[in-house]
C-alpha cells in the first residue's frame, strides 16, 4: 500500500488503506481541526523528533473495554489503601511534559513521539475541552498520571507515566470506572503493551475496531474540564 502525502486540508485516506505496519499518511500539520478529524477516523499521529509527522491506523488495534477491566488482587489491596489523591483535568500540561520524560509502561522508552509541537498541540485540546488527563499526587507531588482524548463515547489513551509503584495503574483504573459510569464504549490503548494486556486489553481486528469506533461516535461528545 502506498503512503499518502497530506495537504493543507484535513483529509485524510480511509484507514483500511494503511500499510500493514499500520502508517497511511505523512505530513500535515497538528491543527485541533486536523487531529479530531484524524481520531474521528481511527488515525493518530506518532513521530519522533526531525522526522515529518506520521499517521496511523494499526491491524489490529489494542483495546480496553471498561467491562474487561481486571484488577489484580495485589492492586485491589493497594488502591483500597488510597495511597493518592486522584483529580483530574488539574494537571494537564504537567502530565503530558511528565509522559515524554518518563518510560511509558511496558515500553523500555520514554514517550520520544511526544515531541514540543505534540505537547502544544494536545495541550490546545484540553483548552477546547477534548483532551483530559488524570492525576495522581503524593501530597503535592504529582507522581502519576495519564492522558487522552475524548470523543463521543470513546477515550484515546495516549500516554501515561509512573514515579511512585502502581501509580499509573491505579490512575488507569479510577479512569476506567469513571468511563464506565459515563458509558463510554471503549479506551482506544492503539499500541499492544504487556502493561495493558494485563489490565484487561486486547486486540481486535480493525474492521471490528471501526465498527465499534463508529457505535461510539453516534454518542455525546463529554466535552468540557472532568473532575
Amino acid at each position: 500500500m502506498p503512503v499518502f502525502q497530506l495537504t493543507d486540508s484535513p483529509f485524510f485516506p480511509p484507514p483500511h488503506l494503511a500499510r500493514e505496519d499500520g502508517l497511511i499518511a505523512v505530513g500535515g500539520d497538528l491543527s485541533p481541526e486536523r487531529i479530531l478529524v484524524a481520531y474521528q477516523m481511527g488515525i493518530f499521529p506518532w513521530y519522533s523528533q526531525g522526522e515529518p509527522i506520521l499517521w496511523w491506523a494499526p491491524d489490529p488495534r489494542l483495546v480496553l473495554f471498561p467491562d474487561e477491566l481486571r484488577i489484580s488482587k495485589r492492586l485491589a489491596r493497594t488502591i483500597r489503601k488510597k495511597p493518592f489523591r486522584i483529580t483530574m483535568d488539574s494537571a494537564f500540561r504537567q502530565v503530558i511534559e511528565s509522559c515524554a520524560k518518563f518510560p511509558r509502561p511496558g515500553q523500555e522508552e520514554a514517550g520520544t513521539w511526544i515531541v514540543e509541537e505534540m505537547i502544544e498541540a494536545y495541550c490546545t485540546l484540553h483548552d477546547l475541552g477534548f483532551a483530559h488527563s488524570v492525576e495522581c499526587w503524593d501530597g503535592d507531588e504529582l507522581v502519576g498520571g495519564l492522558y487522552g482524548l475524548a470523543i463521543g463515547a470513546i477515550y484515546y489513551g495516549e500516554s501515561m507515566f509512573s514515579k511512585a509503584s502502581d501509580a499509573s495503574k491505579i490512575g488507569m483504573a479510577f479512569l476506567v470506572e469513571k468511563l464506565a459510569g459515563w458509558g463510554f464504549e471503549m479506551i482506544d490503548c492503539q499500541i499492544a503493551t504487556d502493561h495493558l494486556k494485563r489490565m484487561g486489553a486486547r486486540e481486535i481486528p480493525a474492521d471490528d475496531f471501526y465498527d465499534r469506533l463508529n457505535i461510539a461516535l453516534s454518542k455525546p461528545t463529554r466535552q468540557g474540564k472532568w473532575g
